[in-house]
């Protein structure tokens, strides 16, 4: 069982959420409404992960990222679930971009509707895993519209092996996923590092990988 804070500006949604989380075996410590109330419930409850859409009052824009980026600067071990309407690549970026991308996950709202996946996303986030919507990773890794972005450097397999990677997976779930053995996954990904020129000493290459190229479509 997870201790649970909710921030959703819609009464229907903050309902329907509360009681998939319960039917979930999670207790939800407080389901709140704005970013200021997220923020004080946080500080007063404890919880151990935070679920928080991104447009939130008082101004509907991004109170609620900002919010979770606050958070998350005063507990960088905090898991923070984050979700949002449409895809939008400069939240995606600016969430994971952000210190230490462990124990974050940013889901679009239509993943609620399958149920365990996104009960499953949250227990990833709070065992320290990142998590980036499937429908989120796509547009992120469309090919690019210009040759001199790093993304251009891999090859369309790269490119797919890269996209399940950045929804969580290992590399044996990749390989699952694209029917390929592990040691091609194992290959694929050294040339991913190798092309987006990370460091090969960097223990999480992975992640680093995915944010380094979030934070190029962000850039464009």
């Amino acid at each position: 069982m997870l201790r649970v804070i909710l921030a959703e500006d819609s009464v229907l949604l903050r309902a329907g959420l509360t009681e998939l989380l319960t039917l979930g075996g999670h207790e939800v410590l407080a389901a709140v409404g704005d970013a200021p109330s997220l923020l004080r419930a946080v500080e007063s409850e404890r919880p151990d992960v935070v679920v928080t859409d991104v447009r939130m009052p008082p101004g509907l824009h991004d109170e609620g990222l900002r919010a979770a980026l606050e958070l998350r600067s005063r507990d960088a071990s905090l898991p923070v679930l984050v979700l949002s309407q449409y895809v939008a690549g400069a939240y995606a970026a600016q969430l994971f971009g952000a210190g230490s991308p462990a124990g974050l996950g940013y889901l679009l709202k239509d993943r609620i509707g399958e149920v365990t996946e996104f009960l499953d996303a949250l227990r990833r986030v709070h065992e320290g895993h990142t998590v980036i919507d499937p429908e989120v990773v796509r547009v992120l890794l469309a090919p690019p519209a210009r040759p001199d972005q790093p993304l251009a450097r891999l090859t369309p397999r790269e490119r797919e092996v890269l996209a399940l990677m950045a929804e969580g997976l290992n590399n044996q779930a990749v390989a699952a996923r694209l029917f390929i053995t592990e040691a091609s996954v194992v290959k694929h990904s050294g040339g991913i590092f190798t092309k987006l020129d990370l460091d090969p000493t960097e223990g999480n290459r992975r992640v680093l990988a995915v944010l380094a190229h979030l934070r190029g479509r962000a850039a464009d």
